[in-house]
C-alpha cells in the first residue's frame, strides 16, 4: 500500500486542531465583525432595527487578551440577566477567541460540575464555540457591525 493509504487519518484534522481551528475562526469573524480591539473598556450596543439589539460589553484589557461579553437585548425572567450570554477571551498574539461560558451567571465547573470528565470538557467546549462561530455568522447577516456599535454610557445614581 503506499504511504498515502497507510496514514489516512493524517489528513483528517483530530478533535483538537479542529477546536482550535473554530477558537481561530471566532477570532476573525469577532474583528471583522466589531473591531473589539479598538473600542475602549465599557457597554455598546448595536441594533439593526431588527428588535434584536446586541449588547457587547468590553469589560477587561491585558496586553495580549480582552475579556468580553457579548448578549442579546432580551432579559431572562429566572435570572434577571440578558440571554443568550457568551462570555468570550480573545488572545490578539495567538489570533483565537474562545468561548469560556455560555449560560448566564455560570461557570464551567458549575454547568459540568466539579470534576467532570475531560472528554466532557471538550465536547462543551466544542459546542460552545459552535455556537458562537454560527451566531457571529448570523449576527453578521443581520448587518451588525462595527458600524452599527454605539458606546452606552451609564447615568450616575439613577
Amino acid at each position: 500500500m503506499s504511504a498515502v493509504l497507510d496514514r489516512r487519518t493524517a489528513l483528517l484534522p483530530g478533535r483538537f486542531e479542529f477546536l482550535m481551528g473554530l477558537y481561530a475562526e471566532n477570532y476573525h469573524r469577532l474583528t471583522r465583525l466589531f473591531a473589539p480591539q479598538q473600542l475602549e473598556l465599557g457597554d455598546y450596543v448595536s441594533d439593526v432595527d431588527d428588535g434584536l439589539p446586541v449588547h457587547l460589553v468590553l469589560q477587561e484589557r491585558h496586553p495580549y487578551t480582552l475579556e468580553l461579553e457579548l448578549t442579546y437585548g432580551f432579559v431572562d425572567a429566572q435570572t434577571g440577566r440578558r440571554t443568550p450570554s457568551a462570555q468570550l477571551r480573545m488572545y490578539s498574539d495567538a489570533h483565537v477567541a474562545e468561548a469560556l461560558h455560555c449560560h448566564p451567571g455560570r461557570h464551567l465547573w458549575q454547568v459540568l460540575g466539579p470534576f467532570p470528565a475531560a472528554h466532557s470538557v471538550f465536547q462543551h467546549r466544542l459546542q460552545m464555540n459552535t455556537f458562537l462561530t454560527r451566531w457571529l455568522e448570523y449576527l453578521a447577516e443581520q448587518g451588525h457591525s462595527a458600524g452599527t456599535l454605539e458606546r452606552v454610557f451609564k447615568q450616575k445614581g439613577g
